[in-house]
């Protein structure tokens, strides 16, 4: 994409083994300025300085509350300022848990539709309109397999109902942006081999799960990084409101 590529603006990419991690050092080698927000903003920095590793050249990080709308609005703006133009929005900072639906408290159903749902709404809205007035902007939305299978993996119906929404909000925005020159897509991924499952998942049961995979096993960060990295690219121009699936074959419909 070469040095006038602009700026990637990642959420939730201070993991160390996190999709947001990954996909800030596929673009970073693309030659993409990178933007880290993240509620750790030690974890964020980190990720910041692999990327100026990588090849980015120019990076910026910052504490966000995905939440809350002032924390967003600050550290949009202050990516703004740092960086070239934001071209590419990565929203991928979410939560999950496994808790049965009986057991599921209205406190912790409302923070995982917040972190998931609201969060997306958030930063999307506070990035959206320099790419209208630029008329260019890419816009990836992270869901999941849970959500078009009803659960089943690891997150329990909090979850899978909060990534059924990022879809629905990925087709209307699809249509209100379609003659903007902004495109709005969305990755559906199985279980992925991340820090976010660390110490929940037993190793017999992670072998389970990839057993339910054709490919045979489980995603990896990078998987899910280089179909963002596509759907950013000029080969994905005429995609929009479109759901990738990055399964492994798990879910076939």
């Amino acid at each position: 994409m070469g040095p006038d590529a602009g700026t990637i603006l990642i959420t939730g990419g201070g993991s160390r083994r996190g999709i947001g991690r990954a996909t800030a050092l596929r673009f970073a080698g693309l030659g993409h300025a990178v933007a880290v927000l993240d509620i750790d903003a030690a974890g964020a920095a980190d990720t910041a300085r692999d990327a100026a590793a990588a090849g980015s050249p120019a990076v910026f990080s910052a504490h966000v509350d995905v939440t809350d709308q002032a924390s967003v609005a600050a550290a949009v703006g202050a990516a703004q300022a740092a960086l070239p133009p934001v071209t590419v929005l990565a929203n991928i900072a979410g939560i999950t848990a496994p808790t049965r639906f009986e057991d599921i408290t209205l406190a912790e159903w409302e923070r995982v539709f917040a972190v998931n749902v609201r969060g997306t709404f958030l930063v999307t809205q506070a990035v959206l309109p320099g790419m209208r007035a630029r008329g260019h902007g890419r816009i990836v939305n992270l869901s999941s397999v849970s959500a078009q299978r009803g659960g089943g993996v690891f997150g329990a119906s909090h979850y899978s109902a909060s990534k059924a929404a990022i879809l629905g909000l990925t087709r209307t925005l699809a249509r209100e942006l379609g003659d903007t020159g902004v495109t709005v897509n969305a990755v559906a991924p199985s279980l992925v081999d991340t820090d976010i499952f660390a110490g929940a998942l037993s190793a017999e049961r992670k072998a389970e799960l990839a057993g339910t995979t054709l490919l045979g096993r489980l995603a990896t960060p990078d998987d899910v990084a280089g179909v963002i990295a596509f759907l950013a690219s000029p080969d994905a121009s005429y995609l929009t409101g479109a759901t990738i699936d990055v399964n492994g074959g798990s879910h076939l419909h």
